[in-house]
């Protein structure tokens, strides 16, 4: 069996994500050798600007689909949420790994149990439009601050006291074994995540089949189904992954359920929609989930994003 290169950012969490992606390869083909090559994205270099005010996409992966299409690896792990919709040519995702914790997560200062006891007024970390448009709405008090570094970095940041609390995905936390750090978590379908958070894309190019078939392995069926489903929501409203927009899909048995929202920076427009249907129909119910949303308001909300 040959040596497969695997593509990665070089942070912690990347790394660690890495690391579990390539153990369980590694146990469905024993005898598998990977070799791991960490390269520095344009989201790396740049940790100043603000996330939601970047007009291009493949902030955080366009080095790493690079270094695929030129055959410098051979397969790359990438955090499905920073991945944009349209799949470059050649590309393709040929697994999604399985997810457990979609939902995001408060780390406060304090003894803090929900949302209700953070301070009037507090000052909280978030680089996400989705994440403040949704604390503002909640909470018209709070104060969504831009917080930008790795997940260490943002911890460090709230026990210097720079901040009352932050927002961080818990997926994150738990795959750095950093869970005694959280206050509390949101649930998903209350506090919607950004589409496909938590779950992990392990892309290939799409005319290496024995790649594709050695990572296809490792596919999740029910986690393709749902975050594909939660992409086509940007997708059908075209609107990039930076957007005031979350979706959030689960499957119970031969049905589906779907949430979104779309929001206004400041959360006093706050649109929201839910559906549910049989698993076949993922698709259409996310697509039409996206159209009710942009005919009852989304569509003026992106265009005066756009404009601003």
């Amino acid at each position: 069996m040959k040596t497969l290169i695997c593509a990665t950012r070089g942070g912690n969490l990347a790394l660690a994500q890495t690391h579990t992606v390539c153990s369980m390869l590694k146990e469905i083909h024993p005898g598998l050798e990977i070799e791991i090559k960490t390269i520095t994205t344009t989201g790396d270099r740049d940790r100043r600007t603000a996330l939601w005010t970047l007009k291009d996409t493949g902030f955080f992966t366009s080095q790493l689909e690079d270094a695929l299409l030129v055959s410098e690896a051979d397969f790359a792990v990438h955090s499905f949420k920073d991945l944009p919709t349209r799949c470059r040519t050649g590309l393709t995702v040929a697994a999604v790994c399985r997810r457990k914790f979609p939902q995001d997560c408060v780390l406060a200062a304090g003894s803090v149990t929900s949302i209700d006891n953070l301070p009037q007024n507090a000052k909280v970390g978030t680089s996400s439009l989705r994440r403040a448009a949704q604390l503002r709405h909640i909470r018209p008090d709070l104060q969504p601050a831009d917080i930008r570094g790795n997940v260490l970095t943002r911890i460090k940041r709230l026990e210097e006291g720079k901040f009352d609390a932050i927002v961080l995905a818990h997926a994150g936390l738990q795959r750095l074994d950093l869970n005694d750090k959280i206050s509390f978590c949101f649930e998903p379908s209350q506090f919607i995540p950004a589409p496909a958070q938590g779950a992990l894309a392990i892309q290939t190019r799409s005319n290496d089949t024995v790649t594709c078939n050695l990572i296809a392995a490792i596919d999740d069926g029910n986690n393709r189904t749902t975050t594909s489903a939660e992409r086509k929501i940007l997708t059908t409203m075209h609107c990039g992954c930076h957007a005031p927009v979350g979706a959030f899909a689960s499957i119970d048995g031969d049905k589906i359920e779907i949430t979104a929202f779309i929001s206004n920076v400041d959360g006093t427009n706050f649109i929201r929609r839910q559906t549910s249907g049989p698993v076949a129909e993922a698709q259409s119910l996310a697509e039409n989930i996206a159209n009710e949303l942009l005919s009852s308001g989304g569509d003026k909300i992106l265009k005066d994003l756009e404009n601003s």
